[in-house]
């Protein structure tokens, strides 16, 4: 039996999102796509890097996500810097739209992947991190390096 990271693809992902953000629930959503960009989106040619998640009207739309223009689509190419709508449960919706209304929270687009040949964006509810935040998890990635780094050559000796 096959399990669920066969089935899936990695496209894009945004790492940067990770140090900007404190993400504190992830959600999976479908992207709506038109003419050739599941083509493009299949060779690799998507960043999302400078998207983020806005709702409007009880819809999620992903905002800059840039999908390169597919080289055999000639004139049935679209804008790469579209607004694409994002398909989700109205009641997770609602959900989120009350959390980023009311506490301050973001929506940022974590990583697009295919999921049993369907494309899919993970979304983040997210958090601010204020300067002193970054540099702390910076400290803790180094501390967490140098031990990792001592471990293995105490090992080797």
């Amino acid at each position: 039996m096959a399990t669920e990271k066969e089935h899936t693809k990695l496209i894009a992902n945004n790492k940067k999102a990770f140090h900007d953000y404190f993400i504190e629930e992830q959600y999976e959503c479908g992207i709506v796509l038109v003419g050739t960009e599941v083509k493009a989106m299949r060779m690799g040619k998507c960043s999302i890097k400078e998207s983020w998640v806005r709702i409007e009207n009880g819809e999620l739309w992903i905002m800059g996500m840039n999908i390169s223009p597919y080289e055999k689509g000639n004139i049935f190419n679209v804008d790469p810097l579209r607004v694409r709508k994002l398909l989700m449960h109205r009641s997770e919706i609602v959900k989120l739209d009350n959390k980023v209304s009311r506490d301050g929270y973001t929506l940022v687009p974590l990583d697009v992947y295919f999921s049993k040949g369907r494309a899919k964006v993970r979304i983040g509810l997210a958090k601010g991190k204020k300067l002193y935040d970054k540099r702390e998890t910076i400290a803790k990635k180094d501390r967490a390096r140098e031990a990792a780094r001592d471990f293995k050559v105490n090992i080797r000796q």
